[in-house]
């Protein structure tokens, strides 16, 4: 982990200091969880902003390692791009938190609606910004990568795009549950909900492939077949969470269900 903070510092010390940042920022944002009773939706309202600021932190941290390898690439600007437009959510989450207020969905005045909006946007160009790193990817060689880590990478940015658009089956809908409303009991510190669909649980898992695919492929499959394959099975798989969600059955029904029907016997 040394030898990697070292290394990425050279390869980007901007994106460097930023994810540092947001990681003492999410870090700060979980202590606040215990420190203070405000609340959103029967939970601490500071472990929304903490979420977005460590999942920033992982995103900035792994773009800014692959983006490392592209020739003839504007780092400057996808840098500042990246900073101001996650920086302003997490900014405005944090806001949002301390007062007590939804920030997501929330249209009950002009302002939140305006905010909210502004929000979307943030989201879809820091994505279609990642979509332009991935086709760069699909597009040049990289003799001085292996293939099937390069494999790793590219479907890791393609299946993170996707789920990231997927984003938009909760912001048309204003609400992140299916069957129920928002605030039903939900999983510890991610809160996904244990009594209804829940669009977040695919959300997390195809988002966090830009993480996830690379980092296998490189020290575990080594190998492109298989990366590729297990790929799709990932890909399956939040595809499969989804799908569950938008039937309105939460993550662990099926858990729960064979739980209760083990105390019959």
């Amino acid at each position: 982990m040394i030898y990697f903070s070292q290394e990425l510092k050279i390869r980007n010390e901007t994106l460097f200091y930023y994810g540092l940042v947001c990681l003492l920022a999410s870090f700060a944002f979980l202590i606040l969880t215990r420190m203070t009773s405000t609340q959103v939706y029967n939970v601490s309202a500071w472990y929304k902003p903490f979420k977005f600021a460590f999942s920033t932190f992982l995103y900035a941290w792994a773009m800014a390692w692959y983006c490392a390898y592209l020739k003839d690439f504007n780092i400057g600007f996808f840098n500042w791009a990246i900073i101001i437009l996650l920086g302003f959510e997490i900014i405005y989450i944090a806001i949002q938190a301390g007062r007590g207020q939804l920030s997501h969905y929330n249209r009950s005045n002009g302002f939140y609606a305006g905010m909210y909006s502004l929000m979307a946007l943030a989201a879809t160009l820091v994505t279609v910004f990642t979509a332009y790193v991935g086709i760069l990817f699909f597009v040049n060689d990289f003799p001085d990568l292996p293939n099937h880590y390069l494999w790793g990478i590219r479907l890791g940015i393609a299946i993170f795009v996707i789920f990231s658009f997927e984003g938009f089956v909760m912001g048309s809908r204003l609400t992140h549950t299916i069957g129920g409303p928002d605030g039903s009991p939900g999983i510890w510190l991610l809160g996904w909900s244990k009594t209804f669909g829940d669009p977040r649980v695919a959300h997390f898992i195809g988002m966090h492939a830009l993480q996830v695919l690379p980092v296998l492929s490189f020290y575990i499959f080594r190998n492109t077949k298989l990366t590729i394959f297990l790929s799709i099975l990932y890909a399956c798989l939040a595809i499969t969470t989804l799908i569950q969600a938008l039937n309105g059955k939460p993550l662990l029904k099926n858990l729960k269900h064979k739980q209760s029907h083990f105390k019959e016997y």
